[in-house]
């Protein structure tokens, strides 16, 4: 009888073990069961560039299970495009991760002051600006860019100026480490930036008040790789992760690396 007892005791623990989640990935699984969602992840391209250039970051949050919504930055102005994507984020409900590249850095820094729902920032090879600063000041504060030499001008008659990279020059000066084929069609589908945009001072930053994430090109002819990191250094950010051989289109060449960084500040 005491054999048999022992045996019966022995079935129940096993049992039990059988439904009691063991790791994490269970542990999440019962979260969702009962309501926890994964925050909305919205990302912002720059310039010289369209939505389409997260295809690869987008995909691998969807598969896994963040929804996604990959901005289109009109790239007019720092205060009108950061009014446009806060109109966006007061349509999601929860909470968001808002992740910007480039010049995403400067929208993303004004658009997300004030919004409690917006718990991380994540710099792509982005500006990251304080009060008073621009783009154009920013990318000019430590040697190294080539953008002067690539950018071709298109006056629009009104006093300001649309900007494009040259579609000879985009390959080496924006996506250098992206196959030649698909560098040649950024460079046909690229959206250009007004001059606006790239000088107009920034207002007082959300990097000072929200958790911030750098990811920094280390062969980014856009942005200085010095003027990354200082601005990384400067937001104290709570992970700076450095792709040594990536170009400033890095969310297109390395999509994993991004991906990754985008769901660690997710947690």
């Amino acid at each position: 009888m005491r054999v048999r007892k022992v045996i019966a005791v022995l079935g129940t623990l096993l049992a039990l073990g059988a439904v009691v989640p063991s790791s994490a990935g269970a542990a999440d699984e019962t979260a969702e069961k009962h309501g926890a969602k994964k925050p909305t992840v919205v990302l912002v391209h720059g310039a010289f560039a369209d939505a389409s250039s997260w295809n690869g970051v987008v995909d691998r949050l969807q598969r896994k299970g963040f929804p996604v919504v990959a901005v289109a930055n009109p790239l007019r102005s720092v205060s009108g495009d950061a009014n446009y994507l806060k109109q966006v984020l007061a349509s999601i409900d929860g909470p968001i991760v808002l992740a910007g590249h480039s010049y995403g850095g400067m929208v993303q820094s004004a658009a997300a002051a004030g919004n409690k729902n917006v718990k991380s920032l994540v710099y792509i090879a982005a500006f990251a600006p304080e009060k008073g600063e621009s783009a154009l000041g920013l990318s000019n504060k430590f040697p190294g860019s080539t953008l002067g030499d690539a950018v071709r001008p298109i006056p629009l008659g009104d006093g300001t100026t649309d900007l494009v990279i040259a579609q000879d020059k985009y390959w080496q000066q924006f996506a250098a480490d992206v196959s030649r084929k698909d560098a040649t069609i950024a460079a046909a589908t690229q959206r250009p930036i007004n001059d606006t945009a790239l000088n107009e001072a920034a207002g007082e930053p959300a990097w000072k008040t929200i958790p911030s994430y750098f990811l920094v090109a280390g062969k980014d002819k856009n942005i200085p790789l010095a003027a990354t990191k200082w601005m990384a250094e400067r937001a104290h950010a709570r992970e700076l992760v450095e792709v040594k051989n990536a170009s400033h289109s890095v969310a297109v060449s390395h999509p994993d690396t991004v991906a990754d960084l985008i769901v660690r500040a997710a947690r």
